[in-house]
């Protein structure tokens, strides 16, 4: 399991750099109109699972009983706790209120809660900000963690989409992942899903050691004849840490093979496009319509509060047109101005004892915080953003990184149309199918 990064302490009661607050009178405006500040995000963490996979290092716990609070019977009441402090937060730093346009829970399995305990929790989320019009409401499940009445509880209490761990359709692989659902199960909640009114994505994985090329091909084939308008598809990354990660490191599991892992993400592009799933991030293809709109938030930099043990949060500074004081001291010659920060990103301790301990006490359970500079904020955008079907407007990038741009296109790795601005939009730098598989190589080159 990773560790935290470093950072600067936050107060006890979380209170934001004086310099995130909106300075601009405030617009009325409807509710479900976003705000200049951008959207405004809600992630929920739910740390409990059945079972800790093998490959997995997120922060999860099998245990239905931790003590001290943290419970999986007294959960829903713990992250309350913290809805109602970040609604003071915002609200104290001066950050004007928003309607959330997403929530996404995820874990672990929040499924482990019962339907209603996930209902509580997002009728908190509603009460302290109100929900835009068309909010996106997810929640990520495990396969045998949900029953047809349990997914049309949680869709008649507010949630709009669920995210499928399906990983394989191939036992053989499943059981290497240590998944512990049934394949022949994946139709059955896709349809009772479906059925109770949910959008529908279905999570892979591909370059578990073992799984062929034909496995791979049949666990896509099963997606896609599920009829999901979503699907995610992730490279498996052997963690240090992790019971596979001494499986590999003693040669009891061979390492993930990278060429083996981009034809099978080729073989990902080709058979979801043909299937009507367009690419819109690197790794996840959907119908028109059916994007992930949560996780498009954290590609295009949105506001977001992490409600959960070692969830991250990220508030942007406000926009140009409203001026910032008091910005953090940034080490560099005395004549010269220090360019305005970009935001604030913090994230809370790890263990739910700890976490909801510090929140009965009434103390921000925040282990650190990061205040991110100019250059900061330039880097991740460049990072994010170039991953997405939209590209990064050419305008974004520093002008060394602009010189870099004919060297990738001529590459193959950049779209000279899209850098051109042939379609008549604005010229932008767009991955091609050899770009996406090198999409760190061309971040390294766009960055100084």
């Amino acid at each position: 399991m990773p560790q935290l990064p470093e950072g600067v302490p936050v107060p006890d009661d979380g209170a934001l750099p004086e310099w995130v607050a909106d300075r601009t009178p405030p617009v009325v405006e409807p509710v479900e109109t976003t705000s200049a500040r951008g959207r405004f995000g809600v992630y929920v963490h739910v740390p409990f699972c059945s079972v800790r996979c093998g490959y997995c290092d997120f922060n999860t716990y099998t245990a239905s009983e931790l003590g001290g609070g943290a419970s999986q019977h007294s959960y829903a009441t713990t992250a309350l706790r913290e809805v109602a402090l970040a609604a003071k937060v915002l609200g104290t730093s001066g950050i004007r209120q928003r309607p959330v346009s997403t929530v996404f829970f995820g874990g672990g399995t929040p499924t482990m809660l019962p339907a209603s305990h996930l209902v509580r929790i997002l009728a908190g989320v509603r009460d302290a900000w109100g929900l835009a019009k068309d909010a996106e409401v997810t929640t990520e499940a495990n396969p045998d963690s949900v029953t047809p009445e349990s997914l049309a509880e949680l869709r008649a209490g507010g949630f709009t989409r669920v995210s499928f761990g399906m990983q394989s359709a191939v036992p053989s692989v499943l059981a290497t992942l240590e998944r512990t659902h049934d394949p022949r199960r994946i139709p059955d909640v896709v349809r009772w899903a479906r059925d109770a009114g949910l959008d529908v994505s279905l999570d892979l994985i591909y370059g578990t050691p073992g799984e062929s090329l034909d496995d791979w091909r049949t666990s896509l084939e099963t997606a896609i004849a599920t009829g999901v308008d979503h699907v995610s598809a992730y490279a498996l990354v052997v963690e240090p840490g992790t019971k596979m990660g001494a499986q590999v490191r003693r040669g009891l599991l061979p390492t993930p093979d990278e060429d083996d892992q981009a034809t099978k993400y080729e073989l990902a592009d080709a058979l979801l496009t043909e299937a009507g799933l367009g690419w819109y991030e690197v790794s996840n293809w959907s119908r028109l319509g059916h994007e992930c709109r949560h996780n498009l938030a954290y590609w295009r930099g949105d506001d977001w509060w992490g409600i959960g043990p070692g969830a991250h949060s990220y508030i942007a500074a406000p926009p140009a047109d409203s001026p910032v004081v008091e910005p953090p001291p940034v080490v560099e010659p005395v004549e010269t101005t220090p360019a305005p920060p970009a935001g604030v990103r913090w994230w809370n301790v790890k263990h739910p004892r700890r976490y909801a301990a510090l929140l009965e006490a009434g103390t921000t359970p925040a282990a650190a915080r990061e205040l991110l500079t100019h250059d900061d904020g330039q880097l991740e955008r460049v990072m994010l953003q170039i991953r997405l079907r939209e590209g990064l407007p050419l305008d974004a990038l520093t002008p060394s990184a602009r010189r870099a741009v004919g060297t990738l296109v001529g590459q193959g790795l950049l779209d000279g149309r899209a850098a051109l601005g042939s379609d008549g939009t604005q010229r932008r730098a767009l991955l091609t199918l050899r770009g996406r598989l090198l999409a760190d190589a061309v971040v390294r080159a766009l960055t100084d």
